[in-house]
């Protein structure tokens, strides 16, 4: 008693489909793993399920290029609008507990990456921060030399004023800020 011959045509049923693609997906992955095991080569398979969703198997240690898990391959809106549809149940497949995993393993993923992006923000305008602080204290510190030295140069204001007219020995502007700054 032998199997008897399958028929290849497009199953009508949403959930059968769903279920033949899920175990013939494990099935192709499984003969990818045991080839590049059994051969030593480098296996790469790439499957698109009908809604789109990429499923990644890479041999070895990730050397062909392929990102493992397939979190990579979807933008933040897309897999927004992905768990906005399985949210209100407008998506006509039945949602299996492998898609919500894997579903939940790309949020993780994405949450972790949109974490380390704000860290990353944040580390750069802290230091953007710290180099405009020491900018402002050495202009500081150099305003505050400019004027001990004003002070040092000139006398009382009223002695300066008058020698001021008398002997333009000090700069009119410089006198205006010295009496401002008592």
């Amino acid at each position: 008693m032998g199997r008897k011959k399958l028929v290849l045509k497009r199953i009508e049923n949403n959930s059968s489909r769903q279920v033949t693609f899920s175990k013939r997906r494990n099935g192709l992955i499984k003969k990818a793993r045991e080839l590049a095991i059994l051969c030593d080569v480098e296996v790469a398979l790439l499957v698109f399920s009908s809604r789109g969703k990429p499923y990644v198997f890479c041999s070895g240690s990730n050397r062909c290029g392929c990102p493992s898990g397939g979190s990579s391959q979807q933008s933040p809106s897309q897999l927004l609008q992905l768990v906005q549809r399985y949210v209100e149940g407008s998506d006509d497949d039945n949602v299996s507990v492998t898609d919500l995993v894997q579903l939940e393993e790309q949020l993780n993923a994405a949450i972790m990456q949109t974490r380390n992006r704000k860290t990353q923000l944040m580390v750069e305008s802290v230091m953007t921060l710290q180099d405009q602080e020491r900018l402002l204290r050495e202009e500081n510190e150099l305003l505050e030399r400019k004027i001990a030295s004003m002070e040092a140069n000139a006398e009382p204001p009223n002695e300066g004023y008058h020698r001021l007219q008398d002997n333009q020995s000090i700069d009119q502007s410089q006198q205006a800020t010295l009496s401002l700054l008592r």
